[in-house]
């Protein structure tokens, strides 16, 4: 290859890896309850949460590499200081009417320093849990 064409390749090769890097941003979460999401009903697990510029966020499970559409209805402000999945703890008889289950879903996503997205929004009573990113405290 010619001293210019090397060149070129090199540029292109970096803005290619430039554009990429923000196209994209994935949290991993280590959830410990079983939890309905984007209506789905999930087990206990690692997921990922990704975020893409084109569109809707996706839930990935670790282990089965299933993938869940979550749409939002809304953006929450302030933006978020660190990753966290906020789910509603709402109190369900269903499907037996004998028994009371506790059910969670998920009803916001926080990425850091940016605004969060509501995917659920639970009208009646319920309690709030929050799960923050593998790795933070």
């Amino acid at each position: 290859m010619t001293r210019g064409a090397t060149a070129t390749a090199a540029a292109l090769a970096i803005l290619l890896l430039a554009g990429a890097v923000p196209a994209a941003a994935q949290t991993t979460y280590k959830i410990p309850f079983a939890f309905q999401a984007g209506g789905a009903k999930l087990p206990a697990g690692e997921y990922a949460v990704i975020k893409t510029a084109e569109g809707p966020l996706t839930l990935r499970q670790a282990a089965t590499g299933k993938e869940i559409k979550l749409p939002f209805t809304e953006r929450l402000k302030p933006p978020a200081t660190e990753p966290q999945l906020v789910f509603d703890e709402v109190g369900d008889f269903a499907p037996s009417y004998t028994e009371y289950m506790t059910v969670y879903i998920l009803s916001e996503v926080w990425f850091p320093g940016e605004e969060g997205f509501r995917t659920h929004l639970t009208k009646g009573a319920h309690k709030t849990r929050v799960v923050k990113a593998a790795g933070t405290t």
